[in-house]
């Protein structure tokens, strides 16, 4: 018989699900935008939340109602491109992005401050940061769960202490928009939204909610996909809030730091300001430990898929993947910010359309011929748009930016609905399959 979780339960796994997708980039990308869209600043917000919040609750709801992870959930599109999907999304969370990520964010807002930002000092502790995170991730299950019990309960307080001081305690005016938030802040807002890798590591992680859940002994499948699903909803109500408090501390830091390049130079600015050197070192602190936890459980993760599908042991791609991140973390945070934007850029619309026609599979004769060619298209179009986000704008044709929505960053949405229609009209025509997928 299955077992109906407690409303404590419930709350904590809610609490673990927020705890998951909160990292680096939660933290250092809203500021950003607060402070470049300025009086603009909730239009492109309003975008932002689309991307950052709303597409990872609506992953773990998908994630709830197939029972599974992005295996489960990328069936229609079949075994082969299922595992490139999951692959992609595991290397963009892993080695290539966002473990790299925590090591620039923690040093930028630590350690930069008093040694500078030099390639030297990033190094020196890259290779220090690194160390831990393979040392530690070699045998997680030692220090892993020690360290998570007390660690989602201080960043809770810890970002709500700092998002209570930016409405009590603004340090300054907004300015006025820059770049594209001058013309389409909701829209940038949106693309924007992408960089917290939310909807990627929903893919990854929303089998351990799912698991979590059933290891409390939810069986029933209706149950499970309730208690997810609210789980889902209460981690989404916490970044909410937390983004909410972030953009308007970068809103009114424009002042401190008119050109910051990323948001953890804004972060650093306004703690500084507002609570002193004191408040620096506890904001550092705080964001290593975070960071860390973050990079080691990427790390693990990683490590467990590819050691699935391929001729090296855990312990042997733990220490690969945290080598290759370390040597990506020296790129700094800016650089690899302005590299992961054109990838995700891309890969982002494909995900985006697996998740949202996860909800409409009942609809169709065949999941198949829906699925797959829409995610085709958004994927061509994708990269279109990543392209012209990269250093290699220029070289894209000149009918490129006469796509409808091209401005905005969004080409690969006009085509991805009319082959939507397409298919759609095709698969009522056509009947049912004898053998349908997923259905």
């Amino acid at each position: 018989m299955s077992t109906r979780l407690t409303n404590k339960d419930i709350m904590a796994l809610g609490f673990m699900t927020f705890a998951l997708f909160v990292g680096a980039g939660n933290i250092i990308f809203p500021p950003m935008v607060g402070l470049q869209a300025g009086h603009d600043v909730w239009w492109a917000a309003a975008g932002f939340m689309i991307t950052a919040v709303g597409l990872p609750v609506m992953t773990v709801i998908a994630l709830a109602r197939v029972g599974g992870g992005v295996d489960a959930l990328s069936t229609p599109i079949g075994r082969g491109a299922g595992i490139l999907l999951a692959t992609v999304c595991y290397l963009a969370v892993g080695p290539l992005f966002a473990t790299p990520r925590t090591a620039t964010v923690s040093f930028e807002v630590g350690i930069a401050p008093m040694t500078g930002d030099g390639p030297l000092p990033l190094l020196i502790y890259s290779v220090i940061y690194f160390t831990l995170v393979i040392g530690i991730s070699l045998y997680p299950g030692r220090l892993l769960d020690t360290v998570g019990h007390f660690l989602a309960p201080l960043k809770m307080v810890a970002l709500a202490a700092l998002g209570i001081a930016a409405l009590l305690w603004p340090a300054g005016q907004p300015m006025p928009a820059v770049g594209a938030y001058q013309t389409v802040p909701f829209s940038s807002g949106f693309v924007n939204g992408y960089l917290t890798m939310d909807t990627l590591g929903a893919l990854v992680f929303g089998i351990v909610i799912v698991n979590a859940a059933r290891s409390r002994g939810v069986s029933d499948a209706k149950l499970l996909t309730r208690y997810t699903v609210l789980a889902g909803l209460i981690a989404g109500l916490g970044l909410m809030l937390v983004y909410l408090s972030l953009f308007k501390l970068g809103e009114n830091s424009a002042s401190l730091v008119p050109d910051a390049t990323n948001g953890a130079v804004i972060l650093h600015a306004y703690v500084a300001h507002t609570f002193g050197s004191v408040g620096s070192f506890f904001l550092g602190a705080l964001i290593f430990i975070a960071c860390m936890v973050t990079a080691v459980g990427l790390t693990c993760a990683c490590a467990e898929f590819f050691a699935q599908y391929l001729p090296l042991s855990y312990k042997t791609l733990v220490f690969i993947l945290g080598l290759f991140s370390m040597l990506v973390s020296n790129l700094g945070l800016s650089h690899l910010i302005q590299i992961s934007v054109p990838v995700l850029t891309a890969i982002y619309p494909p995900c985006i359309a697996l998740v949202v026609l996860s909800f409409t599979l009942r609809w169709w004769n065949s999941a198949t011929r829906i699925v797959a060619p829409v995610m085709v298209v958004s994927l061509v179009f994708g990269i279109v748009d990543g392209i012209k986000a990269s250093a290699f704008a220029d070289l894209m044709p000149a009918w490129t930016a006469n796509l409808p929505l091209a401005a905005q960053g969004l080409a690969w949405l006009p085509p991805s609905l009319l082959m939507l229609v397409l298919v759609g009209i095709y698969d009522k025509i056509s009947g049912p399959r004898s053998v349908t997928a997923h259905q």
